[in-house]
């Protein structure tokens, strides 16, 4: 089973000391975790204005190595035009995200972002 990290998810699984939702944790321990390449353009985005102290390449590299979350690899162009579809929000970053786990199986998204669990059903948190 494959699971889809959000950016935030991410960010507070590398952590390490962040809190994280029952149903995310048990899910973490037994799916394949995957993240968008997106997620890696939202970190690097965060790192600079700020909000994170890490570069992406550093948190990315850390989850890699102790959880073994990787990109997933479908094709950016098909992505894209899911995420076409994905008009709830004007966030390009949410609606790629979404769009990738929708069209790899509809597979659980863990994001504790209510918005979009509110428009993914497969949201986990």
């Amino acid at each position: 089973m494959i699971a889809y990290l959000d950016t935030h998810a991410a960010v507070r699984l590398s952590d390490g000391r962040a809190r994280i939702g029952r149903d995310a944790a048990q899910l973490i321990r037994r799916a394949d975790l995957l993240c968008s390449p997106i997620v890696s353009l939202e970190m690097e985005y965060l790192f600079e204005i700020g909000r994170l102290t890490l570069p992406a390449k550093d948190i990315l590299n850390k989850l890699e190595h102790e959880v073994g979350v990787r990109f997933c690899e479908l094709p950016f162009a098909k992505v894209t035009i899911a995420a076409a579809h994905e008009k709830w929000t004007r966030d390009v970053f949410d609606r790629i995200v979404v769009a990738q786990a929708r069209i790899n199986g509809l597979a659980p998204l863990i994001s504790a972002d209510e918005e979009i669990a509110a428009h993914y059903p497969r949201t986990v948190w």
